[in-house]
């Protein structure tokens, strides 16, 4: 039997599977133009005669390089996460000690549950890193989760911290409306006590007086009750200064006509009063002769029973009205009166003999009426009743004065600056001068 040859259409069909299957090297030297050669693997004598060598080496470490910045990735993927998930451990945290004050059952609970899941997230990743399975997902879009899930927990303690603020404020805010209530009812207690002091029902001690039983202790009673309105008044002026943006320093200054040390601002008020009151007493002996003791006495007696605006209404023109209108002119200069309330309406209405129902108004015609009481009953005594100033520069005298400020006469010998309230004479009975001595310099 002939031997069947192989034609040259079944050789090329061969050799292309060969091909496909096993690694061809076309040889140095051609057997035949249609035969093929295998080749066998090589010896190691020959791998480094191969030039795709080098390339493989190449390829080896540059995967050995990118699997090793794969690992450092992962593992800063894998901290990441950690630290977000320790985040949201404290948001969690701090969301169920926010449910405990006050206490909400209902959001303890949940927030109890957020802890719990938090931990329990934390473990598995232990677990994860001890069986080094931490490159579950592609290490940029971990760390991106990792960064938005630390910033949800950061806006979730920032909106724990302003719940928190904001409950406090409403504490505080109920705190305060709560004491101004408190403050407003103590303030309108002492309004009514003040009412009840300066009324003029406000001797009980004198009421059953008698003219024969005057003693220099009754007029030093009566002269207290007047010098109270009189600092009532001065407050209220005082106070109208600064609403008018006076300057207090240059008015002392006008009042006194020097620059007296005040160590303390509230200081400052004992010169105001010490113009008032040096307007108020002015004149204090000038009565009218030809009325006796008696009547003055009956006229004390009825004008401290009744109120300012009473006496003013019953005969405008009265020897009080009269005191009263002179008064107010005198010691309420026109500029004053412009300067503070912007018009001149209340000195408008005095020149025609009528009364301002204003609040300044009323506390001097107050005061006014308590230094007309003392000027009746002054003139009620047997005895001579004389007022006396002390000079400024005299030197402090505990028989004839009494220092308004609460600063000791220490360092040597005190001087006067000036007289607050004047003192008086009752016979031989002296009832001290106030005066202002400032403090020794040192």
């Amino acid at each position: 039997m002939d031997s069947i040859k192989p034609t040259s259409t079944s050789r090329s069909k061969l050799s292309k599977t060969f091909h496909k299957v096993l690694p061809f090297k076309k040889s140095t030297k051609s057997l035949s133009n249609n035969g093929f050669c295998l080749l066998l693997p090589h010896d190691n004598k020959f791998k480094n005669t191969d030039p795709r060598t080098n390339s493989h080496k190449q390829f080896n470490k540059h995967l050995a390089d990118n699997l090793e910045l794969r690992n450092k990735a992962a593992m800063e993927a894998f901290v990441a996460k950690l630290f977000a998930t320790i985040s949201s451990l404290k948001a969690a945290y701090a969301e169920l000690q926010a449910a405990q004050f006050p206490y909400n059952g209902e959001a303890v609970q949940c927030a109890d549950q957020g802890v719990v899941d938090e931990l329990k997230a934390i473990s598995e990743m232990k677990r994860s890193f001890l069986k080094k399975h931490i490159d579950s997902s592609p290490p940029h879009v971990t760390l991106l989760l990792s960064e938005i899930q630390e910033q949800q927990s950061l806006m979730k303690m920032y909106e724990i911290t302003m719940n928190k603020m904001e409950r406090e404020i409403k504490s505080k805010d109920y705190e305060i409306s709560s004491l101004n209530k408190k403050l407003a009812e103590i303030n309108s207690a002492n309004k009514s006590m003040e009412t009840k002091l300066d009324s003029s029902i406000c001797f009980p001690v004198l009421d059953n007086l008698k003219l024969s039983d005057l003693t220099p202790a009754n007029f030093a009673d009566v002269l207290h009750y007047a010098l109270r309105s009189i600092r009532s008044f001065v407050k209220l002026l005082v106070r109208d200064m600064v609403n008018a943006h006076w300057d207090i320093d240059a008015t002392v200054v006008a009042i006194d006509g020097s620059n007296v040390v005040f160590p303390k601002p509230s200081y400052q008020c004992f010169a105001v009063e010490s113009y008032v009151a040096r307007e108020m007493f002015d004149g204090f002996n000038d009565r009218d002769d030809e009325e006796d003791r008696v009547e003055w006495f009956n006229r004390f007696q009825k004008m401290k029973s009744l109120t300012s605006m009473q006496l003013l209404k019953e005969n405008p023109k009265s020897a009080f009205g009269k005191f009263t209108r002179a008064k107010y002119m005198r010691l309420v200069h026109p500029k004053m009166e412009a300067s503070l309330y912007g018009n001149l309406s209340q000195r408008k209405t005095l020149n025609t003999w009528q009364f301002p129902d204003t609040v300044f108004f009323s506390a001097f015609t107050e005061m006014a009426r308590r230094v007309w009481v003392l000027r009746c009953l002054a003139a009620a005594f047997d005895k001579e009743v004389s007022v006396f100033q002390v000079r400024k520069g005299c030197r402090f005298s505990e028989v004839f004065m009494e220092s308004v400020s609460d600063d000791a006469l220490t360092g040597g010998e005190g001087r006067v600056a000036f007289t607050v309230v004047p003192g008086f004479k009752i016979g031989e009975t002296v009832v001290q001068s106030q005066v202002y001595v400032p403090p020794a310099r040192r």
